[in-house]
């Protein structure tokens, strides 16, 4: 397969698997790019279809939710069912294997997301997310966990919907919302004090598919470099960051067996 590729990106392949061949603590921070090669539309697409006239400001603020629950909540119910039958790709196969052979080895993979999907998950991934879950609900008034996690039903013909009724909150009453980051709110404070110590002590910081433009996780990237680590980035359009020591300016899916295979053979 590396044939297939260009000799400077193979060059490139194999100097960054030279560097995490070395290395102990490795930290991975994975975007929309990722998720986009199982076919998750980006958040910054444009909205198609009946959505194409709301922005981001009506369909994923705390403000928007307190406005109009109905409108958020479809939307969410609309955007499970566009990634429900979406499955993992190899690039996140091939991060599940990474993961998988550095607990035979002296390697710590710490995996940060700011995607909301679970496809990590389902490639057999440990991750850590900084911006919430999709699959998940809460209440938007007491934030307690809303339980029932049934994604869908089907009708007699087998076509999948998602009930777009709101719910309430059997303890106070409250709308129930999902459990996602919406712009404006902070991020999980556990998880990004995961995020913030993976990336200070990490002695490669490798970005997967980000455009590195949403902060605050975008600075632990600077954060990683501050400390020492060096920083590789795989994305096909990279972003002019002059931190970046190793770019791989191909698709993850493609890139990334490649890379693992190359580490785990040295």
């Amino acid at each position: 397969m590396l044939a297939e590729l260009s000799p400077a990106l193979i060059a490139e392949v194999k100097l960054a698997a030279q560097l995490l061949s070395s290395k102990q603590r490795i930290c991975i921070l994975t975007g929309a790019g990722i998720s986009a090669e199982s076919g998750i539309p980006t958040f910054r697409d444009k909205q198609t279809g009946l959505w194409e006239n709301y922005g981001v400001e009506d369909l994923a603020t705390p403000e928007a939710f307190t406005r109009d629950p109905k409108l958020v909540w479809s939307w969410y119910q609309w955007r499970r069912q566009m990634v429900a039958d979406k499955a993992p790709n190899p690039a996140h196969h091939a991060l599940a294997q990474w993961q998988y052979h550095a607990q035979t080895s002296d390697q710590q993979v710490t995996l940060i997301t700011q995607n909301v999907d679970d496809l990590h998950e389902q490639a057999g991934s440990a991750v850590t997310h900084l911006h919430g879950h999709l699959w998940r609900n809460r209440c938007g008034q007491c934030e307690i966990p809303y339980q029932d996690q049934s994604r869908a039903s089907y009708d007699n013909q087998g076509t999948m919907s998602f009930d777009k009724t709101l719910l309430s909150c059997p303890h106070c009453d409250g709308y129930i919302r999902p459990d996602i980051v919406w712009f404006g709110e902070a991020l999980p404070v556990q998880a990004w004090q995961t995020a913030e110590e993976a990336a200070a002590n990490c002695e490669v910081f490798i970005s997967i598919g980000t455009s590195s433009l949403v902060y605050p996780a975008a600075g632990l990237a600077q954060l990683a470099k501050q400390n020492g680590a060096q920083v590789i980035e795989i994305n096909p359009d990279p972003t002019p960051n002059t931190i970046v020591d190793i770019t791989l300016a191909e698709k993850a899916g493609i890139v990334l067996p490649l890379l693992i295979t190359e580490i785990t053979a040295l």
